[in-house]
């Protein structure tokens, strides 16, 4: 937001001969505002014919930009899996079905669906990031809940990787006897930059003091500016922040000199581009 609101009161000192449309997006991270945007009637009255976006990167050092030509950023879909059984008492576990030995067993299961369905030449992650199940130490657990995320590189693996996680769930229902129920919540489109403007973007960037620019490898991030991009022409970038700690830690510390590094180098970029 820093870097929109610096590159607004340039253009207000500085105009241009074109419209510039500047986007402060809601529910980024869930569950997801580029969608619902692009159907609004403001933005199909002021679609633009290009569009950029950042996402900073802790790894690089300030003054270190990266991107790349096509696919940056994975499909994503979030993953809530509820599991329902019987609960009782520690002492009589034969007259219950435990749903947190169901929930392990389920975690367990989850490990072999990248591994053994998916190409090893193509990538795919599953992640469970939480479980919760239960509610003291003496009463074995009626309910447990596996909170996770998907991320591939193609919509075909996403939709294979759905379909394995399903006949899993499947069987625990049966081996377990128990209620289950999957919700993919957000799910976000692939970042795909359109490859002659992030060459063009790049070839710029090079030419430029100060900034040291990286063609990088594609990451199994998600983004929801993938829904921009595939309606509209554009790319988007990391912006080097130089933290020791990564993305979505608590200690996560950007080097605020960076705003200034985006500000400066995307005025000269769309000066450019305007021309």
């Amino acid at each position: 937001m820093s870097i929109a609101l610096g590159l607004i009161s340039y253009f207000v000192a500085h105009p241009i001969d074109d419209h510039l449309l500047f986007i402060f997006q809601p529910a980024e991270e869930g569950p997801g505002g580029a969608e619902p945007m692009l159907k609004t009637d403001i933005m199909q009255e002021w679609k633009p014919d290009m569009i950029i976006a950042l996402h900073i990167a802790p790894e690089y050092p300030v003054g270190t930009i990266a991107t790349r030509e096509g696919l940056l950023f994975a499909n994503t879909s979030e993953l809530f899996i509820d599991l329902e059984g019987k609960g009782g008492h520690a002492a009589y576990p034969h007259q219950t079905n435990d749903m947190v030995v169901a929930a392990c067993a389920l975690v367990n299961q989850l490990q072999s669906v990248v591994s053994r369905n998916i190409d090893p030449l193509d990538s795919a992650v599953i992640t469970i990031g939480k479980i919760t199940g239960g509610t003291v130490q003496n009463i074995i657990a009626e309910t447990s809940r596996l909170e996770g995320t998907i991320r591939t590189l193609s919509v075909e693996s996403m939709a294979r990787v759905k379909q394995r996680i399903e006949a899993l769930v499947k069987g625990i229902e049966v081996g377990y006897q128990c209620r289950t129920s999957i919700d993919y919540g957000a799910m976000y489109h692939q970042v795909y930059n359109n490859e002659e403007l992030a060459r063009d973007f790049i070839a710029f960037a090079e030419k430029k003091e100060n900034i040291d620019v990286l063609v990088c490898k594609e990451a199994m991030t998600g983004e929801d500016f993938g829904y921009m991009l595939k309606e509209i022409p554009g790319f988007m970038f990391w912006l080097g922040v130089n933290s020791e700690s990564g993305l979505h830690h608590a200690k996560l510390d950007p080097d605020e000199d960076a705003i200034k590094t985006a500000i400066e180098l995307l005025t000269k970029y769309i000066e450019y581009k305007s021309n």
